[in-house]
């Protein structure tokens, strides 16, 4: 195994410090690629999917919960697999209480083309109790490109897709998939993938902070079971 070299710790100070200048503006990058990414066009979805939960059928509007956006999860589990992708397993295990996403007026929920049946005991079985649908009976995931046409043959892929919601109206704003999940799951990054974003006055373009009956930045924040509904 390949170590990092030892130094005093006035060098590792040093060195530290020049990596701290990459970092910051690495940031600043970030910021002005999520800007960016808000401002992309949005596409309505005039389609009628239906999917099926714990509670039974459900539309694309039903899965924001009454919320103004929702951030659904790609998660591979094909009709004819006994369980989910390990990956995607990987994935929804490291999302956070949700109840930090919804505060900020954004739902999340995980789609996936096996029938629910298939898909309740796996949930069950990795003690998950965030939303899960099946999208076996719609053309979802193929619309979406979560499923893909190989040589003949479906293939799946994983990835996440953000939705914005105006009264009755649905808008596609974002997608991602594969290596562009590398490093989501907190609640912040899930935010910087959305239309609205964190919902802080500072971001960019201007007009789509809203006071969500708190103060911005981290007074904004509270113990998950703090929040009102």
């Amino acid at each position: 195994m390949s170590l990092p070299e030892i130094v005093t710790r006035a060098d590792w100070r040093a060195a530290r410090e020049a990596l701290l200048v990459k970092e910051k503006a690495a940031t600043r990058a970030r910021d002005a690629l999520n800007a960016e990414r808000r401002g992309l066009p949005m596409v309505e979805v005039d389609k009628e999917y239906v999917f099926e939960g714990g509670d039974g059928k459900a539309t694309l509007l039903d899965l924001f919960e009454g919320r103004e956006q929702l951030v659904v999860y790609h998660f591979m589990f094909a009709p004819e697999w006994e369980a989910g992708c390990r990956s995607c397993s990987a994935f929804l295990d490291q999302i956070g209480h949700l109840a930090h996403l919804r505060a900020r007026g954004t739902s999340f929920a995980a789609v996936s083309r096996a029938p629910y049946p298939r898909i309740l005991p796996f949930k069950a079985r990795m003690g998950w109790t965030l939303p899960w649908y099946s999208s076996y009976v719609s053309d979802f995931n193929t619309d979406f490109e979560a499923t893909l046409e190989h040589e003949g043959e479906l293939v799946e892929r994983p990835g996440l897709s953000c939705f914005l919601r105006d009264r009755e109206r649905v808008f596609h704003t974002y997608s991602t998939y594969e290596r562009g999940l590398d490093g989501l799951g907190s609640t912040t990054s899930l935010l910087d993938l959305t239309a609205l974003g964190r919902r802080e006055p500072w971001e960019k373009p201007e007009g789509r902070a809203s006071a969500l009956g708190a103060p911005a930045g981290s007074g904004r924040v509270r113990y998950h079971d703090e929040y009102g509904d």
